[in-house]
């Protein structure tokens, strides 16, 4: 199968299949304040991802590219979206442009509709330095994901069965380009021994691509003879992803993703100490459903209700959302438990 056709697969099966609704959210509920003393023109969404500024905390994360007109028409759309809403959007993986050069516009399409948007490229692990720099070129990015996606390669027919250098890899692109790295993992969660790693080659982005939202490995075992069933409910939820991100240090910046369904979920993961947060199933679902205007539609009404909760919670600030009391309970909380993620500054 070539890699075009893969991608279109990609697409159909995340439609198909939908996401899985265990990201953990529903272990999280806020405390609630009876006196805000705060006013909604007082919210200000603005957040920062390491050098980069974002109008506010929601950003449209990797989905495509290199699958011909379609991704590309896909692309054309989100990067429209994301000039009118006013927030960033990272591409697909790159390497399918790097390898035929007839893909490329596929994702240049995005810096053509929006040519001052923050816009964020993608690689995954094996990639090169020279190779994050081509695609960082292709479409002028203000940043560079990096994907880990161990437990989609190997459910992958074609897939990949060598993960070894990655960290070394890792650290010659960090250390070789002149934007932001962010390194994302792909819908199965982040432990803190990931991070500690991470963190150690200079990596100071992570977005923790938590189990609970599109479900690779069950994309790719429709694809195959033989299903790999247990890696279907493999990974460590969002909600659990971001805790362990966080124990690591201050100092690092965590991205929220997986399985985030709406403003609710946005907010309770900056309460967690996310400083963003990245939607793609849920935003593609809307696009291929019902259109461009309610795919706009949907984008302004978060950024709204974002609002509306944090004067509820008493916050006028992204980052003042960290402080917000809640209670965490069921599954997270155990977890949370035995992997020694609570601290002093536990709410």
């Amino acid at each position: 199968m070539t890699r075009t056709k893969r991608k279109l697969d990609h697409i159909e099966h995340a439609l198909t299949i939908g996401q899985e609704g265990k990201a953990g959210f529903h272990d999280l509920m806020f405390v609630h304040q009876s006196l805000p003393d705060i006013n909604v023109d007082e919210i200000d969404l603005t957040t920062e991802i390491g050098e980069l500024t974002l109008s506010s905390p929601i950003f449209i994360n990797a989905m495509t590219g290199g699958g011909g007109e379609e991704t590309k028409d896909i692309n054309r759309a989100f990067a429209m979206v994301a000039k009118e809403t006013g927030i960033g959007m990272a591409v697909g993986s790159q390497m399918a442009a790097i390898k035929d050069s007839s893909q490329i516009s596929t994702y240049k399409i995005v810096r053509e509709m929006n040519p001052k948007g923050i816009i964020i490229g993608n690689l995954g692990a094996e990639a090169t330095a020279d190779q994050a720099k081509l695609a960082i070129e292709m479409i002028e990015a203000n940043a560079l994901q990096i994907h880990l996606n161990v437990i989609q390669e190997l459910t992958m027919p074609e897939g990949d069965r060598s993960f070894a250098g990655a960290l070394t890899r890792i650290e010659q692109i960090v250390n070789s380009v002149e934007v932001p790295v962010i390194v994302k993992e792909v819908g199965f969660g982040m432990s803190k021994e990931t991070v500690d790693k991470l963190t150690s080659v200079g990596v100071t982005i992570v977005d923790v691509g938590g189990f609970g939202g599109t479900n690779f490995a069950k994309i790719e075992n429709n694809r195959r003879n033989r299903g790999l069933s247990y890696f279907n409910q493999w990974g460590i939820s969002t909600v659990c992803s971001i805790m362990e991100a966080k124990s690591v240090g201050k100092d690092l910046t965590v991205i929220a993703s997986g399985g985030i369904k709406d403003s609710l979920d946005i907010v309770k993961s900056l309460a967690l100490g996310a400083k963003a947060t990245g939607l793609a199933g849920l935003l593609l679902k809307v696009y291929k459903e019902r259109g461009f205007e309610a795919l706009k539609s949907q984008i302004e009404d978060i950024q709204e209700d974002i609002k509306l909760m944090m004067v509820a919670l008493g916050k006028k600030k992204i980052e003042d959302l960290n402080s917000a009391p809640y209670v965490l309970l069921g599954h997270s909380l155990e977890w949370a438990k035995q992997r020694n993620l609570l601290n002093n500054d536990s709410k």
